[in-house]
């Protein structure tokens, strides 16, 4: 019998036995939300929150145990699948856009059909991390500024092809960060969030800008934005014609996670935008109004968050509410759902399969 074939029916008996996600995955969501509020996300044309509820099968239970990765691939959920993970975090949503059906014929609705199968719900925070104080935005002035430091030898290894000129495609490899002594400045939020945000938040909102007390050296910035982003193969970079990379003094970063035309092209323009995509025409208009951009890879300028925050941050709060959420269910529980409140695991992880599609092919020197 075909393996999706079988996936598909186990699912569709599953979902009539237990039409409720595991109390894991529910604690995973409720973390979520509340370190990433689904308010600050820009609702108008982005889908966030719980995109995928998995059935809970209390026979063939799932670990406490959650995988982050930025792009919801088939490698990735493979590798959920394989670890048993109860949920995925993907930062970007698998469901942009509405869904007329759901079938093997699509690669991304197989992972789908594959995970809700296997009892693995998936939750998309996307712009909501943008806006969040501490969020993505926060974590990219952190490597403009100095504020954080990556582990050593961060950068991969540049492995040779059977290409006469090129390596193998080289990928960024981002690393845990320690905090250290930022460059003094001064940051904001370049589109605050409207009101009402939630307590605390009062800075949320997409992109940041910083500004430096003392302009600072651009290649300086390069070093820490390599160093931050896990050493990608090569850093594109746009510079006015009339200047050198070696002279200009970048005194406003704009940065924006993703792709940050639409954040950071709007008024006055900062000394540097900072962020992983621009098309041609929007760079162009950059450089000519006498910027400088900084576009290496859409996910580049995302996928280190995960480890260097967001792991942290969600294993630390997931842990109470996980206790919380055991300890007042399990007074009232049925029986099939008593193993799954005794179960005290809570486990964090970032995947290892998740990369940017474009890597770096290298030439040879």
């Amino acid at each position: 019998m075909n393996t999706l074939f079988r996936s598909s029916r186990r699912l569709y008996s599953t979902m009539s036995a237990f039409p409720t996600s595991s109390p894991f995955t529910r604690a995973v969501v409720s973390s979520m939300k509340k370190l990433y509020p689904e308010s600050l996300a820009e609702k108008s044309w982005d889908n966030t929150g719980l995109l995928l509820e998995a059935p809970f099968n209390h026979t063939r239970r799932q670990k406490n145990s959650v995988l982050l990765a930025i792009d919801l691939t088939k490698a990735v959920a493979d590798e959920a699948i394989a670890r048993k993970d109860s949920a995925i975090v993907a930062y970007h949503p698998i469901i942009f856009r509405g869904l007329k059906s759901l079938t093997f014929n699509d690669s991304q609705q197989q992972s789908l059909l594959r995970l809700a199968s296997e009892g693995i719900s998936i939750y998309s925070p996307h712009t909501a991390v943008d806006a969040t104080p501490g969020g993505m935005g926060d974590w990219l002035c952190d490597i403009v500024t100095g504020a954080i430091v990556p582990s050593p030898d961060a950068a991969p290894a540049i492995q040779q092809s059977s290409s006469k000129h090129y390596s193998h495609p080289a990928y960024p490899n981002p690393q845990p960060v320690t905090a250290a002594s930022p460059t003094p400045h001064d940051r904001s939020t370049i589109h605050p969030s409207p009101p009402p945000v939630p307590e605390g938040m009062e800075s949320a909102g997409m992109g940041r800008l910083v500004t430096f007390h003392e302009p600072q050296p651009l290649t300086s910035i390069i070093d820490r934005i390599a160093q931050g982003t896990g050493h990608p193969g090569g850093i594109p970079i746009a510079i006015p014609q009339s200047a050198s990379v070696d002279d200009l003094k970048i005194r406003t970063v704009g940065v924006c996670p993703g792709s940050g035309s639409g954040v950071l092209m709007k008024g006055k323009l900062p000394d540097l935008l900072f962020t992983g995509e621009m098309s041609h025409h929007e760079t162009l208009a950059a450089i000519e109004r006498g910027s400088v951009v900084v576009a290496v890879a859409h996910s580049n300028t995302e996928r280190g968050y995960l480890r260097a925050v967001m792991q942290g941050k969600l294993q630390d709060f997931l842990k109470g509410e996980w206790e919380a959420l055991r300890t007042e269910e399990s007074k009232q529980s049925a029986a099939d759902l008593a193993e799954a409140y005794q179960d005290t695991e809570c486990e964090v992880h970032v995947s290892q399969a998740d990369r940017d599609p474009f890597g770096i092919m290298v030439r040879r020197v």
